[in-house]
């Protein structure tokens, strides 16, 4: 089976992340993973200048989880593969004052990509059902309606030929604890480590429960979700890119005809050669 098709939330499944195995990982690919991932990078690269050429279709992806999850890492590792000419990432903090004072979407659609363009969020416009329902930052009868709302958002996005990749990193309790540990010993990483972060700890049922209803309500068929067992980043990568790579090469894009004569440039060509 694919990393396309395993890890692919049906529209309308209600997900049960518990009973999801975030150590889960393909044994039989360890040894090869660095060389498939390697390999799925370099096509990554060669779909996105495609996609580039073609002006036919963008590719907005979607990057959620918990702290320490494992976002920056795969722009890093994997998505960082791609032509930075054709390719933005966004990152999403608390909103600015501007921000807060349009709807919740007004700043997704701002860095939506253009055609030919891949944009990656960094957390997104779901923040607004999640981190808000979980620290009550609106009521409920506000956030529950968002669903719909971002659903009908990214539908338009869709009809306008923008692919839609959304990736839940699937972490355990325990491996955020260690991977916050990391960032403690580590000076390089230690300006990325705050109290609230294990604060955030004692909200992680809210948390899980807040994106079941996220994957339950907005996976759908233009614009599906991925629960992506995280606690091995090296699996992670390899089924991100997987999927990416899968999803692209499914849009048959080719380089389009050349709008010159290019016999005539040829003869022009061996001409100057002559001089």
């Amino acid at each position: 089976m694919s990393y396309l098709e395993r890890f692919r939330v049906a529209p309308g499944t209600r997900v049960k992340l518990k009973n999801i195995d975030p150590t889960f990982k393909d044994p039989k690919r360890r040894k090869q993973a660095d060389e498939e991932l390697e390999h799925y990078k370099k096509r990554l690269c060669e779909l996105q200048e495609m996609l580039y050429a073609e002006q036919r279709h963008a590719l907005l992806i979607v990057l959620q989880a918990l702290d320490t999850g494992g976002k920056d890492g795969t722009i890093y590792h994997v998505l960082g593969a791609m032509n930075p000419q054709g390719c933005r990432v966004a990152k999403f903090r608390q909103p600015s004052a501007e921000e807060a004072a349009h709807d919740f979407l007004w700043r997704v659609h701002r860095v939506a990509p253009a055609t030919g363009e891949v944009v990656i969020l960094n957390r997104s416009h779901y923040e607004d059902v999640l981190v808000v329902r979980v620290h009550n930052l609106v009521p409920k009868n506000v956030w529950s309606r968002r669903y719909d709302l971002i659903n009908d958002f990214e539908r338009g996005l869709a009809e306008h030929d923008t692919q839609i990749l959304k990736f839940y990193f699937h972490i355990s309790k325990q491996e955020q604890l260690a991977r916050f540990k990391d960032r403690l010993d580590d000076p390089s990483k230690q300006w990325k480590i705050s109290e609230d972060d294990y604060k955030e700890r004692d909200f992680w049922d809210k948390y899980m429960a807040a994106y079941e209803e996220a994957l339950w309500r907005c996976s759908t068929e233009y614009a599906p979700w991925f629960v992506i067992p995280a606690d091995h980043k090296w699996f992670r990568n390899l089924a991100v890119a997987g999927i990416v790579v899968e999803h692209l090469e499914g849009l048959k894009m080719k380089y389009p005809a050349p709008t010159v004569n290019i016999e005539h440039i040829r003869s022009e060509y061996h001409a100057a050669k002559k001089v």
